[in-house]
């Protein structure tokens, strides 16, 4: 969400060059193999939409797949074939969730800008995998600003910020089918917007806030705790940055009262449960965030024993682009495509804190997984970095920075 000098609605590209990995784009897909039809290119190429955050303008946790190799038609649905990327029934399978979770709830999904396509591509996925459709007219689907009215709405977001909007909206859809959606635009990146907009969302009756954005974080961070991401009874997320443990801790994932949500790289295995998950971290700068804040004050429900403050992160899911989710955007951009990142991973744990039903009231959320470690996928394979304690960038069993407690293994974990 970075904008050029916050005077017109453009997002920052990254300077970094596009990474390139060694997998093909049905590994992206979750096939096992390619058909004759469409063989399968040799690499994968992917980029990160927005640069680096700084303490006061957001930016979006999002990678592009630049050249998925697509069995669907670009624009529209496409019956007989599924999109590249994985889709609501992998998901819902590697997390033990239901196929139709979420009924009776409301996720609020926070981002900057008008996505003046949002609900028609919400459509298009939707309707690609048979779920439910979520609409204004049916009472599913509500777009508003930050004051809670339909109009105006911001101005035009950028191409980035709608692929950002589209992978948000998409997988809230995958995992929670049945919530209703409440899509709250902020007037810009800034501090003040993002967290009036979290705000009302909250006044608007949302039990659970998807944000995936993130800023560097700063001193200031517990006041803003206090202004605007402080919602007992409200399950708030957030993603802990794609920049992997050196480039520091982000907020709000950091806040503690809010759950910090980490990135695995999932694959498809022959083991009892059909699926493996690692550490996401492609090449350095380009991996899932952890760390030990400067700043936020250890909650008393976080036990681990090298960092005095809080840690990041909580839980994690799905976010490397090498084996990406597929995802519907057609504003400024060419339709289906593959994403990742740890925007991905946020509206993921959204949605099955939306499956687990309404958080008890006065209770702080971000604490469940830590009372139901057992009901976690623990991942104990690989780092995002070079660290001491190895424990803030390296999996182990048990507690780590870069994937916290684990991945969702149904919804015990996040309920109290």
């Amino acid at each position: 969400m970075r904008r050029q000098a916050l005077k017109r609605p453009q997002i920052l590209l990254s300077a970094v060059t596009a990474g390139t990995l060694a997998v093909t784009a049905l590994a992206v897909a979750g096939k096992a193999s390619a058909t004759p039809d469409h063989p399968a290119p040799a690499a994968l190429t992917w980029h990160q939409l927005c640069a680096a955050p700084s303490t006061t303008t957001a930016s979006c946790d999002v990678m592009k797949v630049d050249n998925p190799h697509e069995r669907v038609t670009a624009f529209g649905t496409t019956t007989t074939a599924a999109p590249s990327g994985y889709g609501p029934a992998d998901l819902q399978s590697a997390y033990k969730l239901p196929a139709d979770g979420g009924a009776g709830q409301t996720i609020a999904v926070i981002d900057a800008y008008d996505d003046p396509r949002a609900e028609s591509d919400l459509a298009t996925y939707r309707k690609q995998y048979g779920l439910p459709a979520c609409t204004t007219a049916n009472g599913c689907f509500k777009k508003v600003n930050s004051s809670g009215q339909t109009s105006p709405l911001p101005s035009a977001a950028s191409a980035n910020q709608g692929a950002e909007d589209s992978l948000d909206l998409d997988l809230v859809s995958a995992i929670a089918p049945r919530a209703k959606i409440l899509f709250v635009e902020a007037s810009s990146g800034t501090m003040s917007a993002m967290g009036t907009a979290v705000n009302r969302a909250v006044t608007l009756g949302a039990k659970f806030v998807s944000n995936s954005y993130i800023f560097k974080e700063s001193s200031s961070d517990p006041t803003y705790d206090r202004q605007y991401y402080n919602h007992p009874g409200v399950a708030v997320v957030a993603g802990s940055g794609d920049w992997d443990y050196s480039w520091g801790v982000g907020y709000p994932s950091s806040s503690p009262y809010v759950t910090s949500v980490g990135g695995t790289s999932l694959v498809r295995a022959s083991n009892s449960r059909g699926w493996n998950e690692t550490v996401w971290n492609n090449k350095p700068g380009k991996g899932t965030g952890s760390g030990c804040s400067a700043y936020e004050p250890k909650p008393s429900w976080q036990k681990d024993s090298g960092c005095s403050k809080r840690m990041t992160a909580d839980a994690a899911a799905v976010a490397d682009p090498a084996h990406g989710v597929a995802v519907y955007d057609s504003y400024q951009a060419s339709g289906w495509g593959v994403y990742g990142g740890t925007s991905a991973a946020t509206p993921v744990i959204a949605g099955v804190y939306a499956d687990a039903g309404v958080p008890t009231a006065g209770s702080n959320p971000a604490s469940y997984p830590y009372a139901h470690p057992d009901a976690l996928n623990d991942v104990t394979a690989g780092n995002n970095g070079t660290c001491s304690p190895a424990y803030f960038c390296t999996a182990e069993h048990g507690y780590d920075g870069p994937t916290g407690l684990g991945t969702p293994n149904g919804t015990a974990a996040f309920h109290s």
